[in-house]
């Protein structure tokens, strides 16, 4: 229900009572006002504050139609209106038979939110308004006045009528319930807008989450005082919230005041012995005739003196440092600049208040606007039957294109009264409606257990540690650094690593088949469901100098193809596909599956796996590890626990290619081409490396799972006798399979073709 009816100016039915702030004025409308004394009966009564008065002419229960009347409500019989007609017989209701409870107690924290307070502004809802008159501007102080108001009112026993049916309050206060506090945690609620859609209705809104530690910027100036002993003084005109302020030394008030008074823009007078503090916009204007001004012997040039400083005593730019609320308190600047500014010079100011980006923008802005208007000043003389202009009064002379609006600043009283004035303009205070600014927050990362893959990999550069497996991890959120303890056994952990990136992982959402190596495979896209993080297209020259290579395994730690691709196409959020991609790179072609199922684990090799601290006797060791955030111990729940060994696969040998057979006379000759896992793509040489201590080869003959026979070659030949060939294919067709052996490895992976009789 309003309180208020207030519209900017001075000339408005309300203007009387000063400010929209004002308690009394508050109070007076709580049980009176509009919804009480009057209503508007239209929207053009509503623009000329055309008010009518609340009548009952038939039966003179005036409260009847009194939506504000909550008392007379309470204290009566009730007695239906029929078709206009008055029932003589009351309805079951008992006059003050139970007490009423505020369900909903709240005002929006905007510009004149007292007007209606059952409004809210919500740009995604049809019902989205903004409180008569208002601006849009923020304004949480008349929320806190408007809660003040209603508590004061309703507590007080004047208002607040005994039952004698219940012999309590008519209005149970203890039953009133403010809208809104907001159990999501401040300042994260209204700062994670991407988490809560409403957080930017917060600023304008009727919450009073993280605004109930804010002090009115009257109790903050009245403390200041009684700190060092001033007692009279009026702050009553004050407007404001303070969100913080460090004052390091009390005692010295003038001090403590002087940031407060330049940041919300307020004087201090002495009126009658009292200490005034008031508000520079909004004061009342004393206007003077100027038939009326006096002679003094200091005004030679005339009766009024008008003067403007040079622009190069302004300085066209001014910086404010201040600590950033909401946020993590960090100290932040503002700036504002004259658009035809020519000095270059900075008016560098800095106060120990917490204040949003938006306000320290409004303030830099209205002291820029102070600075150009204040530049013209006045001297003129008044009789001594104008006494009452003192000090801090507002003054209006006539002037070429209207009135000249000047804040006295100094008076020197002889036989007449010499004032010394500058120009003010009472829009400059009125702050421009600034577009809110996110804080700078530090997000809160609980320690939650991470997602951890060991990726045993071929060498993908050559200089990597052959034997160390890749180690990755994935946490959303992500906790940070990640910590890899490692030890032979559940006990006596040593930490192994600390992975500082999160890899980006995810799961395919399509089954990928088998495609053959060294060269494009232009099959269907593979789509992807990343956890996190974002893909990227590259051009053709970088995807053949290694861009964009990925790892898809079951998640175990040594089977892995590793895959490269050039396009990349965002479908949806996270959603993913690949084409154009080279398959089994690396050697890991030989152990490429026939399909690699949809739910298949990628890992994008963009260097955040990194290797881990392994020692070639620990190869095919079953290692322990305990896997969790840095910033915890290893005794953390959020620690997981895995076991693993790992086979070393960067000194694994590739399968040899072009495997082919011929016969020579009975006998069958096979052959192949080897490759090398080390420095195996360069063109230049005649013959690609050995890559290994010695040329070994493994030849083995298998039927239906069985092994039926093998023999070892140093030669990239072997031959097949017909006797043997004969014996073996008596039982049927035979898979010839040829891998390279390591010395330090064993056999790699085969190539392998069938032989019939």
């Amino acid at each position: 229900m309003p309180i208020s009816d207030w519209r900017d100016g001075r000339d408005h039915a309300d203007a009387a009572f000063g400010r929209i702030h004002n308690l009394e004025y508050l109070d007076a409308n709580i049980e009176g006002g509009e919804g009480f004394d009057w209503y508007y009966s239209s929207p053009e009564a509503v623009a000329a504050q055309r008010r009518t008065p609340i009548v009952d002419t038939a039966h003179g229960e005036d409260w009847i139609f009194r939506y504000k009347d909550i008392r007379s409500w309470w204290e009566n019989s009730h007695h239906d209106r029929i078709g206009g007609v008055r029932q003589s017989a009351p309805t079951d209701w008992i006059a003050q038979s139970k007490p009423i409870w505020f369900t909903e107690l709240g005002c929006p924290a905007v510009d004149k939110g007292t007007n209606q307070p059952n409004v809210f502004l919500d740009p995604k809802s049809s019902e989205s308004a903004l409180p008569r008159a208002s601006n849009g501007q923020p304004d949480e102080d008349i929320q806190r006045q408007y809660l003040r108001a209603m508590h004061l009112h309703w507590t007080d026993p004047a208002n607040n009528p005994v039952s004698g049916v219940y012999e309590a309050p008519m209005l149970d206060m203890s039953r009133a319930f403010v809208w809104a506090w907001d159990a999501r945690p401040y300042p994260w609620f209204p700062a994670l807008t991407e988490l809560w859609a409403d957080g930017d209705n917060y600023r304008r809104g009727h919450w009073i989450t993280g605004r109930l530690s804010s002090q009115r910027l009257a109790d903050v100036v009245a403390a200041i005082c009684e700190r060092v002993g001033v007692t009279d003084y009026d702050v009553s005109d004050l407007v404001g919230m303070v969100r913080g302020y460090l004052v390091p030394d009390v005692a010295d008030g003038r001090r403590a005041l002087r940031p407060l008074m330049l940041t919300y823009g307020f004087d201090a007078v002495e009126r009658d012995g009292l200490l005034v503090f008031r508000m520079r916009q909004g004061r009342d204007v004393i206007a003077l005739d100027p038939a009326r001004i006096a002679e003094h012997g200091d005004l030679a040039e005339g009766d009024l003196i008008q003067t403007r400083a040079s622009e190069v005593d302004l300085s066209g730019r001014v910086r404010l440092h201040f600590h950033e609320a909401e946020g993590d308190y960090d100290t932040v600047a503002e700036e504002a600049v004259l658009p035809d500014d020519r000095t270059h010079a900075v008016a560098d100011s800095e106060v120990a208040l917490t204040l949003t980006r938006a306000e320290g923008r409004q303030i830099v802005e209205r002291w820029l606007a102070e600075a150009r208007i204040s530049r013209d000043s006045l001297k003129f003389a008044l009789p001594p039957s104008r006494l009452q202009v003192r000090a801090g009064d507002v003054v209006a002379l006539p002037g070429p294109g209207g009135p000249i609006h000047a804040r006295v600043d100094r008076v020197e009283v002889t036989d007449r009264q010499l004032i010394e004035a500058v120009r003010m303009e009472d829009d400059v205070y009125q702050p421009a409606v600034t577009a809110d600014v996110p804080p700078g927050l530090t997000r809160y990362v609980p320690a939650v257990p991470v997602t951890p893959v060991f990726l045993d990999l071929p060498l993908l550069t050559g200089d990597e540690v052959p034997h160390a497996p890749h180690f990755a991890a994935h946490a959303n959120p992500w906790p940070g650094p990640v910590a890899l303890y490692a030890s032979p056994s559940d006990a006596q952990y040593r930490l192994n690593g600390v992975f500082p990136g999160r890899a980006i992982m995810g799961e395919t959402e399509t089954d990928l088949a088998a495609a053959p190596s060294g060269r494009i495979d232009r099959g269907a896209p593979l789509r992807l469901r990343l956890y996190s993080g974002a893909m990227q297209s590259v051009t053709d020259a970088a995807l053949l100098g290694g861009a964009n290579a990925l790892a898809i395994g079951d998640g175990s730690s040594g089977r892995w193809e590793v895959l490269q691709f050039r396009d990349a196409e965002m479908l949806s959020a996270d959603v993913w596909q690949i084409a154009h991609r080279l398959r089994g790179q690396a050697g890991s072609d030989g152990v490429m599956p026939d399909i690699w199922p949809a739910g298949s684990l990628v890992v994008r090799l963009n260097g955040a796996p990194e290797q881990i601290d392994l020692a070639s006797s620990q190869r095919r060791q079953e290692l322990h590890f305990r896997i969790g955030p840095a910033s915890r111990p290893l005794t953390d729940p959020s620690y997981i626990y895995r076991i693993d060994s790992f086979e070393g696969i960067g000194l694994r040998p590739y399968s040899p290619v072009h495997l082919g057979a011929t016969l020579d006379g009975a006998d069958l000759r096979v052959s192949w081409i080897r490759r090398s896992r080390i420095d195996g793509d360069d063109w230049t040489l005649a013959q690609v490396p050995l890559g290994e201590e010695s040329e070994a080869y493994l030849v083995q003959i298998w039927r239906d799972g069985l092994l039926l026979r093998e023999a070892e070659t140093s030669l990239p030949v072997w031959t097949y006798p017909a006797a043997l060939r004969a014996a073996d294919l008596a039982g049927g067709p035979v898979e010839l399979r040829v891998a390279q052996v390591s010395a330090r490895f064993g056999p790699g992976p085969s190539a392998a073709m069938m032989i019939a009789a």
